[in-house]
């Protein structure tokens, strides 16, 4: 799937739920696809204002935050306390997230089932989902250091 289509599939998505496809929104939703690493709300919007100069924050917060409401874009949570987003994807994976340079790598394959029954017998939670980031440095700036 091209990121053409990609892009159009989120905006009929937007559209079909009452939200107009404009075109500070396509700005957006063309930067969360094709972005290789989380982008923060302000690094959204900064870049975003390169393809549509007149593009606000509070429509980058909005737009996300409608993207997320869909599945479009899942909220990834970093050390510093600010959050950030990348595009989700349609099966369960979890994220690698390179601390020096920001990028994003997806991985699935887990077993966790055995913790998360631990966890619930310990506590008498039902655990319903989860979802995991694991933080380091990629390899290519391992070897830039």
């Amino acid at each position: 799937m091209t990121s053409t289509a990609t892009i159009e599939q989120w905006l009929k998505k937007l559209h079909q739920h009452g939200y107009r496809p404009t075109a500070t929104r396509q700005a957006v939703v063309a930067i969360i696809i094709e972005a290789t690493q989380t982008l923060t709300a302000q690094q959204v919007y900064d870049l975003g204002r390169l393809r549509h100069p007149a593009l606000g924050l509070v429509t980058v917060y909005r737009t996300l935050d409608m993207l997320e409401q869909l599945g479009l874009v899942e909220r990834v949570h970093q050390p510093h306390g600010c959050h950030a987003y990348i595009a989700s994807t349609a099966e369960h994976q979890h994220l690698l997230l390179c601390q020096n340079c920001g990028r994003a790598e997806r991985f699935s394959g887990d077993n966790l089932e055995p913790l998360f029954a631990l966890v619930a017998q310990q506590s008498g939670y039902l655990i319903r989902e989860h979802w995991l980031q694991l933080l380091g440095i990629c390899p290519r700036c391992q070897v830039q250091a």
